[in-house]
């Protein structure tokens, strides 16, 4: 018999043992990898390493507190998925002190740049300090579909221009196309920003004004217009790198004015059973004599 999540179709096993298998000349040094995974509403990006006791998080991000830094609609869209994902980085590479040595891309415009050091390793972040190297971690996309576009890969590039080195190639980012084999980074820096749905709500609102204000009724509650978007988003991302440590948690106060309900004995909850089935009976009796007053 398959393993449970596997049953499930929520673990690729084939693909984590890749991705968590480590040389045996490590010596115990862990794999870290960028696991990046949507729910119905947020973005959601974990810095992992595998262990026997299990998997350990090093650090997270959720787009959900993107509304802490500016922006509080949109939060599953690929500009939400590069703001989590610069904010998984930049949040881990503060925890490490490694914030001021690599401080990533600071004006992301869609381009890839990568070196080689003397032993013909490739780095995407440039190796700046001998005794901190860049922190190294790959990603994880789970069962997700690894489309040319898709959000998965706004969150790789928002982890790699936050200063995570991040193995990656142009061809599955925004702007690439399979045909001509040539990669645009004025698209991907459009979606970066959200160009794309600035664009639709700019059509939308000259089209159908009347959609346009159910469709985008948040954005409107919010006051972001088409063309604040962008502006709007850059602000997000400096707000990120000038703090982007968790907020404190909220101390959970127990409420004395709560008394939890007696227990019913077996008695009683029988009585209340019967009362309830002679009130449905006592309706339904009055139900047919209405019926059959109708008749005569």
């Amino acid at each position: 018999m398959k393993l449970r999540r596997r049953r499930e179709g929520k673990t690729d096993y084939r693909q984590r043992h890749k991705l968590i298998t480590q040389d045996k000349n490590k010596y115990n040094s862990p794999k870290y990898r960028l696991v990046v995974r949507f729910s119905n509403k947020f973005v959601i990006c974990q810095i992992i390493s595998a262990h026997l006791e299990g998997d350990k998080v090093l650090a997270a991000a959720s787009s959900s507190e993107l509304p802490r830094y500016g922006i509080g609609v949109g939060l599953k869209n690929y500009a939400a998925a590069y703001a989590t994902g610069l904010l998984v980085a930049r949040r881990l590479l503060n925890k490490l002190g490694l914030d001021e040595v690599y401080s990533g891309n600071e004006d992301p415009d869609g381009s890839i740049v990568s070196t080689k050091d003397e032993n013909g390793r490739t780095y995407f972040v440039a190796e700046l300090d001998d005794d901190k190297k860049p922190f190294r971690a790959l990603l994880d996309v789970g069962i997700k579909n690894t489309s040319t576009g898709a959000r998965i890969f706004g969150a790789l590039k928002g982890a790699s221009d936050g200063g995570l080195d991040i193995p990656h190639n142009h061809k599955r980012f925004p702007g690439y196309t399979r045909d001509t084999k040539q990669y645009d980074a004025e698209v991907h820096k459009a979606h970066i920003f959200g160009e794309h749905v600035s664009d639709y709500m700019s059509e939308m609102l000259e089209d159908d004004e009347e959609n346009y204000k159910k469709h985008f009724a948040k954005y409107i509650e919010e006051g972001i217009e088409p063309d604040d978007l962008e502006e709007t988003l850059a602000k997000v991302h400096e707000a990120i790198r000038a703090d982007p440590t968790p907020s404190a948690k909220k101390e959970f106060k127990f409420s004395k004015e709560f008394k939890k309900a007696r227990k019913l004995s077996y008695e009683e909850r029988k009585a209340a059973s019967n009362a309830k089935k002679a009130q449905f009976q006592a309706a339904k009796s009055g139900a047919d004599d209405d019926e059959e007053d109708d008749d005569n």
